[in-house]
């Protein structure tokens, strides 16, 4: 990690540590004082060494020397000039090596997606208190063991699980500490009925004329089915964000339309900033693709890889030779 002799000298560590033993630091940008002290307050309670950067302003001005392991960077709205600050940061975090969270507001979330595509950020939407510190913590244990091996697929997907535990700490904390935003399936719209398009013919085809994937309508149908649950059973019973996100991405390359990372976050039908964790892995997994728009450098999509979108095609021409099977076995 990259500090002047002149920071070294300003700021020494504390008795934090990340997961490999060694000392950490988290250095905090905000434009409101209020919310800085309180993430202040909550590391420094946690026992992390905190470093008060200031105005996101001071990311735009001069060099960015105030960079600790963790940088969190508080933005609830989102203009020219902080998409310009966080560009910076996001340049400056990923060639130093550094480990970049940014906390946000559901409105400007399409605006800060697009604007940090080299650091690897944690994005949270609204966060809790607690939801800031255990962010905190988990990327300090990945530090850790990113620097004793590199991770495996198994390490992903165990994040990937460990993620939904860590949602349920945070919401436990969050009772205890009192009433916090929280940007929660219902706020984001998620768990709604989807009113999918009836399929005019029961005979219609499964598959698209090329043979590729499913009719959109056949899996805008499925969706709809898994959303009706919520009505009847408690969401996290069967909470799957993956595999909705999935299904959502599959419906919409069949209809040839792009999908914003909002709109993502909505299909999976969880917390948006589980959605956001979610997605950076199934991304790093090579199971989705980030797109920027060509038309519009503001804005990003999230599309199927060709070896998701192949293993689509596979489930669906297996689970449709299966149904047209059990037909076949009960009409006979």
């Amino acid at each position: 990690m990259l500090y002047s002799d002149e920071t070294a000298a300003d700021f020494s560590y504390d008795t934090a540590q990340d997961a490999s033993g060694l000392p950490a630091r988290v250095a905090i940008y905000s434009d409101r004082a209020r919310i800085c002290s309180e993430i202040e307050d909550d590391l420094s309670g946690a026992g992390f060494r905190c470093i008060v950067g200031g105005a996101l302003s001071a990311l735009l001005d001069g060099p960015i020397s105030l960079l600790g392991d963790v940088v969190m960077v508080d933005c609830p709205r989102v203009d020219a000039g902080t998409l310009a600050a966080l560009t910076r940061l996001d340049m400056r975090v990923a060639s130093a090596g550094a480990h970049l969270i940014v906390t946000t507001s559901l409105d400007g979330l399409e605006s800060v997606f697009a604007a940090l595509d080299q650091s690897e950020p944690q994005i949270l939407v609204e966060p809790s208190r607690a939801e800031r510190l255990v962010a905190v913590g988990r990327t300090l244990s990945q530090i850790g063991n990113a620097r004793v091996r590199e991770m495996t697929e198994e390490d992903r997907l165990s994040l990937l699980y460990l993620s939904r535990q860590v949602d349920a700490i945070a919401q436990e904390l969050d009772k205890l500490s009192g009433p916090h935003g929280r940007a929660t399936a219902e706020k984001t719209g998620a768990g709604a009925p989807f009113e999918a398009e009836p399929m005019r013919n029961s005979n219609a085809p499964a598959f698209d004329q090329f043979g590729q994937l499913p009719d959109p309508r056949l899996v805008r149908q499925i969706i709809a089915r898994r959303q009706a649950r919520s009505r009847y059973f408690e969401g996290e019973l069967f909470s799957d964000p993956a595999w909705d996100m999935l299904l959502d991405l599959t419906a919409a390359q069949g209809e040839h339309k792009k999908v914003s990372v909002t709109s993502l976050c909505i299909a999976a039908m969880v917390p948006a900033t589980t959605a956001l964790r979610w997605i950076k892995q199934l991304v790093d997994c090579g199971i989705f693709e980030r797109k920027s728009d060509p038309s519009d450098k503001r804005r990003a999509f999230i599309d199927l890889s060709e070896t998701a979108r192949a293993a689509m095609i596979g489930y669906f021409r297996e689970a449709h030779g299966h149904a047209q099977e059990a037909k076949v076995a009960t009409t006979g």
